[in-house]
């Protein structure tokens, strides 16, 4: 795993980090990042839960180096990676009791410049349904 030694933060940390504070900005309260289930087989991991409005929105958070022009960070969402991002969300409104909460998936795209350190976000609303 690259390690940044100034913030000794991962690459995804900074991602998630640079994700939240974006949803923030844009009115989104962070419920939960990094949400696992704790109890019985793990479903998968939801980098970020936030609300906005009444409506809960799941996202997973991809973070490349500005450099590395080989792939844009959101391509490396899989099928198989949503249906795990779905399935962590199904335990989530389970776990929470909220089975009459709207909801979608989102997934935010962050370039991370090493040299300037800093990120570049993208947005995608409403990944799959």
């Amino acid at each position: 795993m690259l390690l940044w030694k100034k913030e000794e933060k991962s690459l995804g940390q900074i991602g998630e980090d640079a994700a939240a504070k974006y949803l923030k900005r844009k009115g989104y309260k962070i419920l939960e990042r990094n949400f696992k289930n704790q109890v019985g087989r793990q479903v998968g991991e939801i980098d970020i839960v936030a609300k906005n409005g009444k409506e809960i929105v799941f996202v997973e958070v991809k973070t490349r180096v500005s450099e590395d022009d080989a792939l844009l960070p959101e391509e490396n969402i899989t099928p198989r990676k949503l249906k795990r991002i779905a399935r962590a969300a199904n335990t989530y409104i389970k776990i929470k009791k909220l089975w009459d909460c709207p909801f979608h998936f989102d997934a935010i795209s962050v370039l991370y410049d090493d040299e300037n350190k800093k990120a570049q976000v993208r947005h995608l609303e409403n990944i799959f349904i």
